[in-house]
């Protein structure tokens, strides 16, 4: 990957980077100082700090070169050099609109939702979530990476416990079990993929030039990989990984819900993609058939078991498993198409499922339930809250013209070119998607409406600030998709070079009626391209 070796550095000198990832820490701090006579100041002074993250991640995306597939904005720093440790962080397609959605999330849901008591800690680990996040989805040194991948851990873990509703410290510590022992497999393949894999010249845990290098045996290469997948696949989660999320999701406040949705769980995916495919070509390779069908599974025990839910918002979080097992899917068909639907999928996810949460979470302040069977006729007496539940329902359906529909097309079409029957079956999950949403929606919304659902509430003035960035953006991203899709692309298809070079898989055009089994000399093909 010539393009990433050369790596091209931002028009300006300013560390755009390092500011997104140094302002919200910055600012965790600075909130955490603050007197405790003036609790008020907290969150002004948080959603400021958050904000200024979001302007720099516009700026970002505005000096984006599109057309560069290398990684931009580049800094390097010698952090320990001894171990060959450095703080390098760069950003390209696949990242750049992850770094986007997280630094403008935060201050959303930080000025738009109300924690109701103990607002500086809680500011401050919102903020610290923010830069941690941010600093994962650009780090491209592997211990830089783990730091950043760790840091997050803390204040989500925090937040649900702090924050969350009965089953807080419960769900809390199922979270953080949960992915402490993938972050313990992911540490121990770290260090052997830097110790085993680097070049004669030294030890180093830089990521361009350990994947250049493809320093690894094929067998230890395939046991760092399986590690490496166990800590990604945990935090996506697929099954039967998935547990901790329904009930992280159910306890945490709604803020928490939110960011987690929107954000956390693609450190799953995007670690998939950025240290799978890109640090073990061959052996992404040969786990694909199990990925793709956790994947697959995911999909469809994530849509029956969020039909069967009684609770609004664990009905939302197993629709989650749903969605992220079709990114899966993608990521381990090998199409450009594929690939570069699951980082479009990863961003409408966020935005979609990050706004029924807030929307969930707003429904509860009013009535104080969460109950499916509980609640009914909501449209009649909130009838603005009723369409803007309606419109982001149905792009997490996956309707056209909505942005959720462009992501799913793109995999579905990508992936049906190498794994032919997966994605047939995994299809089946647009439609149970359709049935449990909409079932949901007819019984909270629709019917004759109890005393307590008539007095229901509609959106007031400040809720419906808090939505419009998320309407505005699963209407523009449904209607055009171009900007996120032409900086995907470039950075998508030099990925799958990189990753047909090291595996000898030969990467289709979209198209081709099958894909060669580069494993088959004579060149035959089978019904599902392998």
């Amino acid at each position: 990957m010539g393009a990433l070796l050369a790596a091209s550095a931002s028009a300006s000198d300013f560390p755009l980077l390092n500011a997104l990832i140094f302002v919200p820490a910055v600012g965790a701090l600075i909130v955490a100082l603050l007197p405790r006579s003036r609790p008020d100041l907290a969150r002004p002074l948080g959603t400021l700090f958050a904000a200024i993250g979001g302007a720099l991640a516009l700026a970002l995306a505005w000096q984006f070169d599109a057309a560069d597939a290398g990684f931009q904005f580049v800094s390097q720093q010698s952090w320990i050099p001894a171990l060959g440790i450095s703080w390098h962080v760069g950003v390209d397609g696949i990242s750049l609109w992850l770094v986007v959605l997280t630094s403008l999330v935060v201050p959303i849901v930080l000025a738009g939702v109300d924690p109701h008591h103990d607002p500086k800690p809680y500011t401050a680990w919102m903020l610290l979530l923010q830069a941690g996040s941010v600093g994962a989805f650009v780090a491209l040194d592997l211990f830089l990476f783990f730091v950043m991948f760790e840091v997050v851990l803390v204040p989500m873990y925090l937040l649900i416990a702090g924050w969350g509703y009965e089953g807080r410290r419960y769900a809390a510590t199922k979270f953080f079990i949960y992915t402490m022992a993938g972050s313990a497999l992911l540490l121990v393949a770290i260090v052997a993929t830097a110790v085993l894999g680097s070049p004669d010249s030294g030890i180093t845990f830089d990521l361009v030039t350990l994947a250049e290098e493809q320093g690894l045996a094929t067998n230890t290469a395939r046991l760092c990989f399986v590690a490496f997948a166990i800590a990604f696949l945990v935090k996506v989660p697929v099954v039967p990984l998935h547990t901790w999320l329904p009930d992280a999701h159910t306890e945490a406040p709604t803020a928490g819900s939110v960011v987690l949705a929107a954000v956390l769980l693609k450190l799953g995916t995007y670690g998939l993609l950025r240290f799978g495919l890109y640090l073990f070509p061959e052996a992404s390779d040969w786990a694909a058939p199990v990925l793709v069908t956790v994947g697959v599974v995911g999909v469809i025990w994530g849509a029956i078991t969020a039909a069967m839910q009684r609770d609004l918002k664990r009905l939302v979080a197993y629709s989650s498993v749903a969605h992220m097992g079709f990114i899966v899917l993608g990521i381990f068909a090998f199409t450009a198409q594929a690939v570069g639907g699951s980082v479009i999928q990863m961003v409408n996810h966020g935005i979609s499922t990050g706004a029924l949460f807030l929307l969930v979470g707003m429904l509860y302040e009013r009535r104080h339930t969460r109950q499916i069977d509980e609640l009914a006729g909501i449209q009649s007496a909130a009838p603005v809250y009723a369409g803007v539940f309606t419109l982001i329902m149905l792009s997490s359906v996956g309707v056209p013209g909505l942005n959720g529909f462009v992501g799913e097309f793109l995999i579905l079409i990508g992936s049906f070119e190498t794994r032919r029957w997966w994605t047939v079956i995994a299809a089946t999950g647009v439609i149970l998607a359709a049935l449990y949403l909409l079932w949901a929606y007819q019984r909270v919304f629709h019917g004759p409406p109890a005393a307590a659902d008539r007095q229901t509430a509609d959106l007031r003035r400040g809720e419906l600030l808090t939505l419009a960035p998320f309407v505005i953006a699963v209407v523009a991203l449904g209607v055009y998709p171009k900007p996120l899709l032409d900086a995907v692309e470039p950075a998508a298809n030099e990925l799958l070079e990189h990753f047909e070079e090291h595996s000898g898989f030969e990467v289709p055009e979209l198209g081709d009626p099958v894909v060669v089994d580069h494993g088959d000399s004579s060149g035959e093909h089978d019904e599902d391209g392998h």
